[in-house]
């Protein structure tokens, strides 16, 4: 049986690809914040659909014990299920109206659509190399309008809540340039303007204002989910995708040099350096 992860999977985009991918028989595992919605998104994939396949992990992958813990869940579960990891999905993201810390003390947006992603990846990289496994991040188009801020990477001088967000996408795209010159076949993909509450979430009133007026004109998180299916189903071979399944061009700053240096910094903000105490200074270049 060939597994599907996916993360930031109780609602929008997320919920809508584990249903798409159950439709189509694959056994999946979502990763959720929430118990309470992990359990009703789990009735509700499974509804009216005894055959479906769909195991739920609750973890706040902001935190990095928390994705550590929900790594070594999901070994158990595939082996449990006698089956192989066919793809990660790493689709968990949020938005900040202002300056937020995880308990290691960084930045929160940077942490959640960018290191929970960047971790969890490495920590089922012996899973993804044995099974030939696809890892998929969701990235954005605006990753194409910003630059890597390395003199203050989590914005800590002055917080600008899109550049934050502009950049966390970016650096999906970074890492996803890392794995391919590692041999992973690994993708990010703009889903476009959806209609999920993303900006709503732990935002400020004035971001969830302009996120609710601003989403009147995207599509339902159906339309990018099948992004995610076409590209499960009959894999990839482009870096960055789009609607429609559609390649599309990546950012000029999603180079070499950029990847490694932020895998490096990245490595080391995880933990899995030698020195793991990282400096403010550090973040400069």
């Amino acid at each position: 049986m060939k597994t599907v992860i996916v993360t930031g999977a109780t609602s929008g985009i997320g919920y809508a690809i584990c249903e798409a991918l159950l439709s189509e028989g694959y056994p999946v595992i979502g990763i959720g914040r929430s118990l309470d919605r992990c359990n009703t998104a789990k009735m509700s994939l499974q509804s009216g659909k005894t055959w479906a396949q769909i195991q739920f992990i609750t973890a706040d992958l902001m935190q990095q014990s928390d994705v550590l813990r929900a790594a070594r869940e999901i070994e158990n579960m595939i082996e449990r299920m006698g089956g192989t990891l066919h793809a990660l999905i790493n689709n968990a993201g949020g938005v900040r109206g202002r300056y937020m810390t995880t308990q290691e003390g960084y930045e929160q947006q940077f942490a959640l659509n960018h290191l929970s992603g960047f971790l969890l990846t490495h920590e089922l990289m012996h899973l993804i190399r044995r099974d030939d496994s696809s890892v998929i991040f969701t990235s954005s188009k605006s990753h194409r309008g910003t630059r890597m801020n390395w003199n203050d990477l989590m914005f800590e001088k002055r917080y600008k809540p899109l550049h934050a967000y502009k950049q966390s996408k970016l650096c999906n795209m970074l890492f996803v340039l890392s794995l391919r010159e590692m041999g992973v076949r690994a993708c990010g993909v703009d889903p476009g303007l959806v209609r999920t509450d993303i900006g709503s979430k732990n935002s400020s009133a004035i971001v969830d204002l302009v996120w609710k007026i601003r989403k009147r004109g995207g599509v339902q998180p159906e339309a990018p989910a099948k992004i995610y299916l076409d590209l499960c189903k009959k894999g990839f071979k482009g870096i960055y995708y789009g609607l429609g399944t559609k390649e599309r061009r990546e950012s000029c700053h999603v180079n070499l040099d950029n990847a490694r240096k932020l895998n490096d910094l990245s490595l080391r903000l995880c933990g899995m350096r030698e020195d793991v105490t990282i400096l403010k200074e550090a973040y400069a270049t």
